[in-house]
């Protein structure tokens, strides 16, 4: 699925480079979390994933295609096999939750009869089939948080990335998120969290990719 191999990445007028040397495996229809202190380098890895950021050096690899190759024309093909899951939730307060969640296909351009149809499935995936009509300030903060994931998956990706998704919750509302993540992970989609939740990691233990200062220990 995901294969990284001596990649390394740089912003321009740092002292340091955000990775240095970074190489994984992450096969298809695992479940692994991506740990490391604030500034270790997980958002700069997700967005390396998802061809946001270009790497200065190494291969980045989808399913066996180089990101670090990918013209502009063809990034929007990889995002559609990618869900991203965002801590701070980055919904429209303007809009309803049902066309939140239908916001990725409808930039897609898929017909609206199925956009909506799509939108229900994914709310009721993520137990706010209710809410569909509700603004998202109506929410709570973790109602909120299961409506961009719903926004992640309505186009059923082969990837889920999540950027601290749990960085504003309680331990009960995190152990909620996270059990979605694994019951999106047993139905064969492949789950990459970026979390600095301990107490999550030690609860329910999955293989852990650990960042430090650009650098991934062994």
């Amino acid at each position: 699925m995901i294969q990284f191999t001596n990649v390394n990445k740089a912003y321009r007028g740092a002292r340091q480079p955000a990775l240095q040397g970074i190489s994984f495996h992450l096969p298809v229809g695992q479940m692994a979390y991506l740990t490391g202190h604030s500034g270790a380098g997980k958002s700069t890895l997700l967005k390396l994933i998802m061809g946001i950021e270009q790497a200065n050096g190494g291969k980045v690899l989808f399913n066996g295609h180089d990101i670090t190759r990918l013209s502009s024309r063809e990034l929007p093909f990889l995002r559609r096999q990618i869900g991203m899951v965002h801590q701070n939730f980055s919904l429209l307060t303007d809009r309803t939750v049902l066309d939140n969640v239908a916001l990725p296909l409808i930039i897609m351009g898929v017909r609206q009869s199925i956009v909506e149809r799509e939108a229900r499935v994914a709310l009721e995936r993520v137990g706010l089939a209710d809410k569909a009509h509700f603004l998202p300030l109506q929410l709570s903060g973790g109602e909120q948080q299961r409506v961009d994931i719903a926004r992640a998956i309505i186009h059923r990706p082969q990837l889920l990335l999540a950027d601290e998704p749990t960085g504003n919750l309680d331990n009960n509302l995190s152990s909620e998120i996270f059990h979605l993540f694994e019951e999106f992970n047993e139905m064969g989609t492949t789950v990459l969290v970026a979390t600095h939740d301990t107490n999550i990691i030690s609860q329910r233990p999955k293989p852990c990719l650990v960042l430090e200062n650009g650098h991934l220990k062994n």
